[in-house]
């Protein structure tokens, strides 16, 4: 009678314990009341994905009592605000695609969890709940139910360490040992050497090479058979499948080999078959970890936050210069950098970069404010709590709620060639074998094992990260961030260039302000200055700069209406800073509507206006030329065209001017371009162009010295390298080019050696040396054509 697996788990189920229910068998009533849960709610397709994906749930009654506690709570949760907590777990049993699928499908388990979202690599995941409707230790418990107990050492939160998986390293230690000794032992084989003492004990060294083959066959090649019988069982072929089918014919020609005294075998090529390819395994993965050591490094955003120094003077900062203690100050449309508790009075604070939820949350001082709120209405001061996170903002930005769907060319590409890869190769190296199998039944062997071993899509594979990570790294050091590397491919695409004009090709650093009306008494200047003090729009923090220093007042009440101005409240007088129509100018005549300018009325005075000479950014007019022979240009603005005739003397001749513009006029313009056909980039300072950035094919938003972040944006350029954008575009474009070059180099290095190999000219040592090398090659080859195409101004 045949052994019964469990249907859940699948280990091997003890006929006595066996428990049968709705016709299948399960090893204990754990594993049985796991498929009842998932049968209740209609996810047994859950075992479709994997045969016993699952493991069997432990006993864990309080065990996770401790999470009752708040002070534990705060520590464990990455955020929590109102009814909405969100967390991380590691999960130590996720390892296949039924793990993922049922891990994000939580909330179709068990009500109050919103979302849930796997890390695979990282074996996390990352739940957003309602804590009024569940609490953490039920979700724990849920998924402990469920055969996914969640690793929770506080240790690890506070210190930020992970447990570092070293079992490739182990296999490759013991892969070196045993083809060291092996190479040793077979020097007399190679030789052929007549000696009594050799001749004698050949059975003695041939056993031990024998049994010092079994520690690297056995355990340093395991990897490859586990991941080649879940690429068989799941009806899928990878390459991992030549090369374990190589390994094992190796290992049972060379037994059959030493048994019959026919000669001393392979086992010295399988030792170094295996070492070479585990060294090749190695360095992709290191390959792998320097870029996300790079991305994670320059994730941090080249925006600034205000700081208030003891002295109470105010400085604009880096972000990760932020430290404890400090005390910032954050304006209207301002992102919260960091966890921090409210000084000022009140604040309407949005989450919805967090949560989706687009309410406002009312914030009252001592209250705790979490980073990546969006304070809105007037300026306010908090205290930091703990420096700033680059991991957590980078998760905000990279939100699939932001993602834009576009297809990765190079990625489709590379998948397609992975797909015929493999029974391409295993057709060769049969073909090869059946032919020399008549002539020559050694060199039938070494064709059929080397095919299998040269011919890897590794290098091939690589090509596309390596690139876009090298030039991800690249544009990072100067100060151009892009989101993700998808971004690059679209850069490459793009033949149409939106511009926005104020706080974009004008600088908000210097502009030449004139003021044309009622004198301002020392009274209204402070006015005016706190009500501009809590604007983030370029005009107000020109004029902010402008004016003289003052005291700080308080404000009652401030609204910054898009595309008109602020409305704000001090005492009993009502303040309107804004365009013409939007404080009620009455003496308003043609010749002002002309002029860029910023109109002050207190109570029911109207005092006069600011006129701002628009500042264009150095190297402009450069910039536009050199743009020009490639992409079309356009112009949009919010402001009147009293611009036009001196952007026309800098600009290129065909470029489009459009002025007057609202957001969603602006997010309409891109709209009919991409009708259009076109590949559009918008460039904004994330204010008033959100729409705009997120509905364009690449958003790049321009950061100076404010902290407004739109997670709508693909890239955020550092306003001092604006002049550098054509420069940017053209390494885009060389991105591409190398990685083309990369497959042909790549395709050509595997043509070369599979014409070597089903020729009998290429041993299978050989070809286990040459395939790490190709990878070598490869990322070499990149970095090179990466680090010269970036020296090309």
């Amino acid at each position: 009678m045949s052994e019964q697996s469990c249907f859940h788990c699948g280990i091997t189920i003890v006929k006595s314990e066996e428990i049968n229910f709705d016709d299948k068998n399960f090893c204990c009533n754990g594993c049985k009341t796991v498929y009842e849960i998932f049968s209740l709610h209609d996810m047994t397709c859950y075992y479709d994905f994997e045969k016993s994906p699952g493991a069997t749930p432990k006993d864990i009654q309080g065990k996770y009592d401790f999470l009752e506690n708040e002070a534990i709570l705060a520590k464990v949760l990455e955020f929590q605000e109102a009814n909405t907590a969100i967390v991380s777990l590691n999960i130590p049993h996720i390892h296949c695609s039924s793990c993922i699928w049922i891990l994000e499908n939580l909330n179709r388990i068990q009500p109050g969890i919103n979302a849930s979202q796997v890390n695979f690599p990282e074996k996390k995941v990352r739940i957003t709940y309602n804590s009024d409707v569940i609490s953490l230790k039920s979700i724990v418990y849920l998924l402990s139910s469920i055969g996914y107990e969640p690793y929770i050492s506080l240790e690890n939160y506070e210190t930020g360490k992970n447990n570092v998986d070293r079992s490739l390293t182990y296999k490759l230690g013991v892969a070196f040992f045993c083809f060291g000794n092996i190479m040793l032992l077979s020097f007399p084989e190679y030789f052929e050497i007549k000696e009594f003492w050799l001749d004698n004990y050949k059975p003695f060294f041939r056993a031990l090479i024998f049994f010092l083959a079994l520690p690297s066959f056995l355990y340093s090649a395991s990897g490859y058979y586990v991941s080649a019988y879940k690429s068989i069982k799941s009806k899928m072929l990878n390459i991992d499948i030549p090369i374990a089918l190589g390994i094992i014919v190796m290992f049972v020609r060379s037994t059959f080999d030493m048994v019959m005294d026919y000669g001393p075998g392979f086992f010295d090529s399988l030792a170094g078959l295996v070492f070479f390819m585990l060294l090749g395994k190695m360095f992709q993965i290191k390959t792998y970890s320097f870029l996300s050591f790079e991305r994670d490094f320059k994730s941090y955003f080249p925006i600034a936050v205000t700081r208030i120094n003891p002295d109470t003077t105010e400085e604009s900062v880096p972000i990760y210069d932020v430290l404890k203690g400090n005390r910032l100050l954050i304006r209207n449309q301002e992102l919260i950098p960091v966890d921090g508790i409210l000084i000022s009075e009140k604040a309407e604070i949005d989450y919805s970069f967090v949560t989706g939820e687009a309410v406002p949350i009312a914030k009252k001082s001592g209250d705790k404010v979490f980073a990546g709120g969006k304070q809105i209405g007037k300026v306010i001061e908090m205290e930091v709590l703990h420096s700033v996170s680059q991991s957590y903002l980078t998760q905000l930005w990279s939100n699939e709620i932001f993602q834009k769907n576009v297809v990765q060319k190079h990625k489709t590409i590379t998948d397609a060639i992975s797909r015929y890869f493999t029974p391409i190769l295993l057709l060769i190296a049969f073909v090869g074998f059946g032919y020399w199998i008549f002539i020559d039944a050694t060199t039938a062997f070494n064709v059929f094992t080397a095919v299998l071993i040269v011919a890897c899509p590794c290098a091939l594979a690589l090509t596309a990260p390596f690139t876009f990570g090298n030039i991800l790294r690249i544009l990072g050091k100067q100060k151009f961030y892009l989101k993700n590397a998808l971004v690059i491919e679209q850069l490459a695409k793009v033949d149409t260039i939106v511009f926005d004009k104020t706080g974009t090709i004008t600088t908000n650093k210097k502009a030449n302000i004139a003021y044309d009306g009622k004198s301002i008494s020392e009274e209204d200047n402070t006015i005016i200055k706190n009500v501009l003090r809590g604007s983030n729009h370029p005009l107000s923090r020109m004029l902010y700069d402008f004016l003289p220093e003052t005291k700080r007042i308080k404000l009652d009440d401030f609204q910054e209406i898009t595309g008109k101005g602020i409305l704000a409240v001090v005492g009993d007088k009502q303040i309107k800073i804004g365009s013409a129509s939007f404080v009620g100018n009455p003496n308003l005549d043609t010749s002002e509507i002309e002029k860029t300018s910023l109109h002050i009325k207190i109570g029911e005075q109207y005092l006069g206006k600011f006129v701002f000479k628009n500042q264009y950014r150095d190297g402009l007019e450069n910039l536009f030329s050199r743009l020009n022979s490639n992409y079309q240009i356009k112009v949009l603005s919010g402001d009147n065209d009293g611009e036009r005739e001196n952007l026309e003397t800098i600009l290129p001749k065909n470029t489009e001017l459009v002025f007057n513009q609202k957001p969603e006029q602006k997010l309409e313009f891109i709209k009919k371009l991409q009708e259009e056909g076109k590949n559009v980039m918008m460039v904004g300072d994330g204010l008033n162009d959100a729409g705009a950035l997120a509905q364009s094919n690449v958003g790049v938003s321009i950061s100076e010295n404010v902290n407004v972040f739109s997670p709508a944006c693909d890239a955020i350029l550092d306003a001092n390298e604006f002049s550098k954008l054509d420069y940017f575009l053209k390494l885009s474009h060389n991105a591409i080019t190398i990685i083309k070059m990369s497959f042909v180099l790549s395709l050509l290095y595997n043509v070369v050696g599979l014409s070597f190999a089903v020729t009998g000219n290429l041993m299978p040592l050989v070809a286990a040396i040459i395939m790490p090398l190709s990878t070598i090659t490869i990322v070499s080859f990149v970095t090179l054509m990466s680090n010269f195409y970036s020296k090309r101004k």
